[in-house]
């Protein structure tokens, strides 16, 4: 994914959203990790309720810094409703309004086979660890 990001890329971290505002902590220590690791890439997060910015909110303040191309990675392990039909509604809404930003909505985080890797490393040494 890092390879062929231009100036004109933002990543969005997209997630659900909880009235506990601990709850996001660990979407904004991704975006942070992300940001030190590859200082040049744009990563900002957005949220679908109880918490903000939401999706609308991050993708103007990503246009405001010239970003055209939006990568948009659902940070949901399961693919429920969210992110089957909330989600794709979103974006289409977003495309038609901002027809001059090329929107790219990745799949869900937790149908990628590393994420299924990791998590069962973490859950295998968790297991065996007395």
């Amino acid at each position: 994914m890092t390879n062929d990001l231009t100036s004109q890329t933002g990543v969005i971290l997209f997630a659900h959203g909880s009235r506990d505002p601990l709850w996001r902590l660990p979407i904004d220590a991704v975006a942070e990790d992300m940001t030190r690791r590859w200082p040049h890439m744009s990563v900002a997060c957005a949220f679908l309720e109880l918490t903000t910015p939401d999706l609308a909110t991050t993708v103007e303040a990503l246009m405001m810094q010239g970003k055209t191309h939006l990568r948009i990675v659902p940070m949901f392990l399961g693919v429920g409703r969210h992110a089957r039909e909330d989600l794709p509604k979103l974006v289409s809404e977003l495309t038609e309004a901002y027809p001059q930003v090329q929107f790219e909505l990745l799949p869900s985080i937790g149908e990628h086979p590393a994420m299924t890797r990791l998590m069962a490393d973490i859950a295998a040494n968790a297991a065996s660890t007395p």
